[in-house]
Parts: structure tokens; sequence; C-alpha cells
């Protein structure tokens, strides 16, 4: 019998680049609320959850029905602008999708996105077929740098955490494999330190048997 083998994708940053349509529609949703935030405000903490994320902008006037409220048009005001602008995958991306899924890997998103985004990006990229589980924000009780979401992941196709390969582009993803006992590829846009077992700039530097040669490392994993 053979033995399972799975990459846990992340998402925003990993498989696509979200930012700019997160930053408008987190602009908007927040103006929306007589709130201004900046830029910098929204990059440090890109990529968390929308109910950690509302409580710091909002302070002492963050109850639960407002956060609701702000996190469900902002999510909403995303999905329009994929829907209007649509949305392609980053360099190098649909390239290990396609050999990925060739060799027999299994595939699942494990995301901090809502579930209604990570469908609809699915969809805007003709990649929905790759993925045997999509674990998203609505599945877990905490957010990375907890292993909960690669765990959860790892259990919906079937595969052992150290049968598993995270590819992620942020610090808190890569210490949420590591701390769920899997292998790492961590995306580095920018060229900053990311505490991966593997680091590249763009996917498309991969070799072509990087995933497997990375699973058959003979170093623990820690």
């Amino acid at each position: 019998m053979s033995v399972v083998r799975a990459v846990l994708w992340d998402m925003d940053g990993t498989l696509i680049d979200s930012e700019e349509f997160h930053w408008i529609s987190w602009r908007k949703a927040m103006a929306n609320e007589g709130i201004a935030i900046t830029r910098e405000q929204f990059l440090s903490s890109f990529g968390q959850r929308n109910d950690s994320i509302i409580p710091r902008l909002l302070g002492a006037a963050a109850t639960p029905e407002r956060i609701e409220k702000i996190s469900n048009a902002k999510e909403e005001l995303y999905r329009q602008l994929v829907r209007t602008e649509g949305m392609t995958p980053l360099p190098g991306v649909a390239n290990w999708l396609h050999r990925l899924h060739e060799q027999g890997w299994l595939q699942a998103i494990a995301s901090a996105a809502p579930r209604a985004n990570i469908e609809i990006v699915l969809e805007a990229l003709s990649a929905s077929h790759f993925f045997q589980a999509m674990v998203s924000a609505e599945d877990v009780h905490k957010g990375k740098p907890d292993p909960e979401v690669y765990l959860i992941a790892a259990s919906r196709v079937g595969a052992s955490p150290e049968k598993c390969i995270v590819v992620e582009d942020a610090v808190a993803g890569v210490e949420g494999a590591r701390r769920a006992g899997m292998r790492s590829i961590g995306v580095s846009h920018d060229g900053n330190c990311l505490p991966a077992d593997v680091v590249v700039k763009s996917l498309e530097l991969l070799g072509p048997d990087a995933f497997e040669t990375l699973l058959q490392s003979s170093d623990p994993v820690l």
C-alpha cells in the first residue's frame, strides 16, 4: 500500500498575491465605521484572523456584534474584488500544483481565510480540482502559529504529519508547521529570513524534486 504524502498550502502570499485586495477592503470596511487605518497597521496584522485584528483596531469599542459586522463587510468587499478583477497565481504555483498532482501527492489548503474566500480564489484560479481538502478560519479555534490548521488538514487527507510538507510565506505559518511536526518550504518574496527547511524567493526557483527530496531528508523535525 502506498504511503500518503501531502502538501499543505497557505493561500494568501503563497498561492496568490492578495495583499492589495485585502488592503483596499480593510480600508473601505473601516472607513465605513468612521475609522481610518494606515497601510502599516494593515501590514502588521496581515494574515491573522479577523477576530484578532479588529479588536486591536477598535480598542474599547470592540463588541462581538461590531467585530462580526466589520469582518463580514470586509470579506464581502474582498470577494467582490476577486470577482470583478480576477486573481492569478504567484510565479511557479500553477506548475507545482500540476506537478504534485501528477506525482500523486495529495494537496490541501490550510488558511486563516474564511471558507468563502478560499472557494472564490480557487474558482478564479481554476484550481479547485487540485485540492482534496480545505481548512479555513471556520474550522479552527486558534490561528497560526498554533499547529491546529495543519493537523486538521493532514487528518482530512489521511496523511501523517511526518509525510506532510507545508508551503508558507509567514514566520507564524512556518512555526506552526514545525510545531505540527511537519517540514516546510518558505516563500520569502522580499528576501527576509524564514525559519523553514527550504527557503526560496519564488516557487519557480525550486528544483524539480524539491518536495520529494525534502520529505526523504534524514534530519528529524525538532
